[in-house]
């Protein structure tokens, strides 16, 4: 027996090892060690006792077996001064500190050429199994699950942490154990269940930042990101510049940001959202002018607002930006004398994000439970059916299509009238389709933009023709809508009557 402190210390992730490794040693530790966390610490010229010279039984079944014995989980779970005798009786040491972090599963299974197998044996079966005992004995016990941990450790020493930090440490393992088993699970769900969405979701969320409040001021919020090793988008992305983000900043920014994905991606585009719903939108053979014509869609209501652009912001495009009150601007990235302008606008929140990346599943609280569903997807090819005398010409195709991307981005019922790479009037979130047909043309009439020869689409089809009676007399000439009303035929013979072209996609995409 030793009266030397010992810890046992097994990792994957080798961050910061070797330093605390010899801050122990200096403070009068001995290290208990495994295979490579055993020869990084040699290597650092630190001493080390292998975990099988310790428990007097070999690592066996290619290391499958090697902490799983009495001596290691004895020495762990032993309640000082309760458990003295037992220990004395079967030759069992007590560990005081346990340093473990697990197999990389999560990386594992990101890379593309994972193969089941190798996911399995990236199963940690000793790991948890010691963070779990450490983080119940805690009382006796420290634990180190976090890289990130081991300064503040480090720090204590030769004291150890006090019992608060303890407790504290002890969550953190359990939370480490749980956010594995899940991503097992979920793995396993996924490879093996054959319904979509699965049986079992498990998410792992990680509190990245917490916010000043959420969308009113009596309300908490923060901002959570997942744990999966290849995810990142927003949640994971910090402004450059500006003020921090606001949660109303963080769901118009993903509205805006997510919105670009329903565009043509070889065209620059421009994206402006106020509060979650487009207030224009267009693509052009340059992005000034794309930025330019989003504008002019509704500039009243981009007052405020976020903007989203897919390419990277030029000099031209950030003087532009800068002589507009914005929230937040979102770009792949930002040229360098670009920087130096928007840097003028120190309230100014831009975000570079890389590429938007889909969401897994979209999940919605409801009272006693969870809504779950596929997230609707990015661009699809569409098959598009004209159901009318005319059919659309070459131009008003295009409008059709670029209508027919923004108007899944809307709020339903969702209309949207759209001309030459740009939108012209958006009517949002009312209760009835004939409304939103209204609002969106008169957000157009506001702006100083006719309708004429303009392209609309609506999000769900057309109850009655009184949507179609509203656009004609505003001049619009073609129509995209998914159609499987009762009165399609209603709809498409007021359309003929006024040699307005109407298209059927026979999909649908309500957004509430």
């Amino acid at each position: 027996m030793t009266s030397k402190p010992t810890a046992l210390i097994s990792v994957s992730d080798k961050t910061g090892v070797s330093a605390l490794a010899q801050a122990l040693t200096d403070s009068g530790w001995r290290i208990l060690s495994t295979g490579g966390t055993a020869r990084t610490l040699r290597d650092a010229g630190i001493e080390v006792i292998d975990v099988s010279s310790f428990t007097g039984f070999p690592e066996i079944m290619g290391g499958r077996v090697k902490t799983l014995q009495p001596g290691i989980h004895g020495g762990i779970l032993a309640r000082r001064g309760e458990d003295d005798d037992v220990m004395e009786k079967h030759g069992i040491e007590g560990i005081d500190l346990v340093v473990v972090n697990l197999y990389p599963f999560a990386e594992t299974i990101a890379r593309p050429d994972c193969r089941f197998e190798d996911a399995i044996e990236q199963i940690d079966i000793g790991g948890p199994a010691m963070l779990r005992a450490a983080a119940k004995n805690h009382v006796h016990v420290s634990l180190l699950v976090d890289p990130a941990d081991y300064s503040d450790f480090m720090a204590d020493l030769p004291d150890r942490p006090s019992l608060e930090r303890r407790r504290r440490l002890a969550l953190k393992g359990f939370a480490h154990t749980a956010d594995y088993d899940g991503q097992i699970s979920q793995y396993l769900a996924e490879q093996l269940d054959d319904q979509t969405p699965p049986a079992m979701i498990h998410l792992a969320l990680k509190r990245t930042q917490s916010l000043r409040y959420g969308e009113n001021p009596h309300q908490a919020a923060a901002v959570y990101r997942s744990q999966q090793a290849n995810s990142s988008g927003l949640a994971g992305t910090e402004p450059i510049q500006g003020k921090p983000l606001s949660y109303n900043n963080l769901l118009d920014a993903d509205a805006a940001w997510s919105g670009l994905a329903l565009l043509e991606p070889d065209r620059p585009a421009c994206v402006i959202v106020k509060h979650t719903n487009p207030c224009g939108v267009a693509t052009a053979d340059q992005l000034q002018e794309a930025w330019n014509r989003a504008l002019a869609c509704d500039p009243d209501s981009a007052f405020g607002g976020i903007v989203a652009v897919n390419r990277p912001i030029d000099l031209e495009l950030a003087k532009a930006l800068t002589r507009r009150f914005l929230e937040v601007v979102i770009a792949p990235s930002i040229d360098d004398d670009a920087s130096s302008i928007l840097a003028g606008k120190k309230n100014l929140r831009v975000l570079l994000p890389g590429r938007a990346r889909a969401h897994e599943v979209e999940i919605k609280a409801i009272d006693g439970g969870w809504l779950v569903q596929e997230p609707d997807q990015a661009r699809v090819e569409l098959t598009l059916k004209t159901v009318t005398q005319r059919a659309p010409d070459s131009a008003e195709m295009a409008d059709l299509e670029l209508a027919w991307a923004v108007v899944r981005a809307v709020r339903s019922n969702a209309i949207v009238y759209a001309r030459d790479g740009a939108t012209l009037g958006i009517g949002a979130g009312q209760m009835s389709r004939v409304d939103s047909a209204r609002i969106g043309a008169l957000k157009a009439e506001d702006a100083g933009h006719s309708l004429s020869g303009a392209a609309m689409a609506s999000d769900a089809f057309f109850p009655f023709a009184d949507s179609i009676e509203t656009a004609a007399k505003q001049g619009v000439r073609s129509v995209i809508q998914p159609g499987g009303s009762m009165r399609d035929q209603e709809v498409i013979d007021a359309c003929d009557a006024h040699d307005i072209a109407m298209v059927l996609t026979g999909q649908r995409h309500f957004r509430h």
